[in-house]
Order: C-alpha cells, then sequence, then structure tokens
C-alpha cells in the first residue's frame, strides 16, 4: 500500500493459485488520487502486470484501477491459509496495513483451527463479528478476471481449464488428479496431459507476454 500514492484499500476480487507459488490474482485498487498502475507494479519484484483499467470516472473524488497480475506470494499467504483451512472467502481487502476478510465455514470448529492458524502464522487476529447463515455466500470474485481470460483461450482450453479447477486440480493440497480430469472430460490421460500443457501455456503466454525480466531470478524484496 505504500508505494501506491494516497493508496487507500486493496481488495482481492479474484485469485487462484497457478504453480510454484504464483496467483494469478484480479485486484481492485482505491486511492485518494490517481496513479499509474504501470509504475507502481514496475518497482515490485515477483509481480508482473497483466491488464489494467481504471473503472472510476473523473467525477468521483476517489480514483479505482482493476488490475490483473501474476503474483508470486511468499508462504505463508493468507489467502492461502484461508482455502487450506476449507472456509470460502467471501471477502478479503487490505486497508491500512491490515486484512480485513469475511469467510464462511461449516462448523465453529473449523473456524476455531482456522482463527488460530492465522494467528500462529501472522502473529495477530481479531474476530469482529460472527453469523449464523443457510446459504454460504458467494465466494469472492466478480469475474472480471475470468471475462479477460476468457477473451483469449480457446474454447477447449477453457473446458480444460474449468474442469480441473472445479474438481481440485489446482487446490493446495490437490482433490482431484489428471485421472479424475480424463475420466470427467471422457478423454485418455494422456490427451488430458497435452491439453492441460497447452492450456497452461497458453495462459501463461498471456500472463508473461511483453516481461522483460524473469521475475523467477529477481531476489530483491517487492
Amino acid at each position: 500500500m505504500e508505494r501506491i500514492p494516497d493508496g487507500e484499500r486493496i481488495e482481492f476480487e479474484n485469485a487462484f493459485y497457478a504453480d510454484e507459488g504464483n496467483w494469478i490474482e484480479s485486484l481492485l485498487v482505491t486511492a485518494r488520487s490517481p496513479f499509474d498502475p504501470e509504475s507502481v507494479v514496475g518497482e515490485l519484484s515477483r509481480v508482473e502486470l497483466f491488464h489494467h483499467e481504471r473503472v472510476s470516472d473523473s467525477s468521483v473524488d476517489h480514483a479505482s484501477y482493476r488490475l490483473t497480475v501474476v503474483a508470486q506470494e511468499p508462504y505463508p499467504f493468507l489467502l492461502g491459509v484461508i482455502l487450506r483451512g476449507t472456509a470460502i472467502p467471501n471477502r478479503l481487502q487490505l486497508h491500512d496495513s491490515s486484512f480485513d476478510g469475511v469467510v464462511t465455514v461449516k462448523e465453529w470448529e473449523t473456524f476455531r483451527a482456522l482463527a488460530e492458524r492465522i494467528e500462529e502464522q501472522f502473529g495477530q487476529f481479531e474476530l469482529l463479528r460472527v453469523n449464523q447463515v443457510e446459504t454460504t455466500g458467494e465466494p469472492f470474485g466478480s469475474g472480471q478476471l475470468g471475462r479477460v481470460l476468457r477473451n483469449e483461450l480457446s474454447q477447449e482450453q477453457l473446458t480444460t481449464l474449468q474442469t480441473a479447477h472445479r474438481l481440485g486440480y489446482f487446490d493446495v493440497p490437490r482433490r482431484a488428479s489428471a485421472e479424475d480430469i480424463a475420466t470427467e472430460l471422457g478423454i485418455a490421460q494422456s490427451t488430458l496431459s497435452e491439453r492441460l500443457r497447452l492450456a497452461e501455456n497458453r495462459l501463461f503466454d498471456l500472463v508473461f507476454s511483453g516481461s522483460e525480466s524473469d521475475p523467477a531470478g529477481d531476489a530483491d524484496e517487492g
């Protein structure tokens, strides 16, 4: 936040784990005055800017931008801890150097274990409110990231990635194997491996196209 002039908050709109510590994230960044996303992200190591757009007009006091980035998040990463705790993240935002979030869990004991894990990993946890609901609510993700990628990937690539994601192939730890995905799609495992590799390659071609540096080789702190 300190790198954004008059930064106010960063909200996770959507995110998913890619591999080897890399997350593809859609972020809604709000500041009190306009700033250049390319300049701000360009100063960060282990972060690559894929897409950005301003989503507020000149008549609004605050400047809001939607950024799609690939970020190599060091472990522990708060979102990763939440997902490992079998909780559904409904909202997650960074404000005043602190994360504020809403999650849904099935059982109280699950929440207690998650709270203890967060406090252990990050040193502080404060419970503000608890509600008992009949439905889990929507996980965060307005679909902005999905819309950007759907415009660039073929239908076969999308189907392969969507099926793998739905069955938990990209979860940490994985909930489905390549064999499970191939069975769901009705194809041979060798065919699935090829399709998945091509889809992932296309995805990362999109993300890293135009990059002049290798984020994995940059050891500076972000």
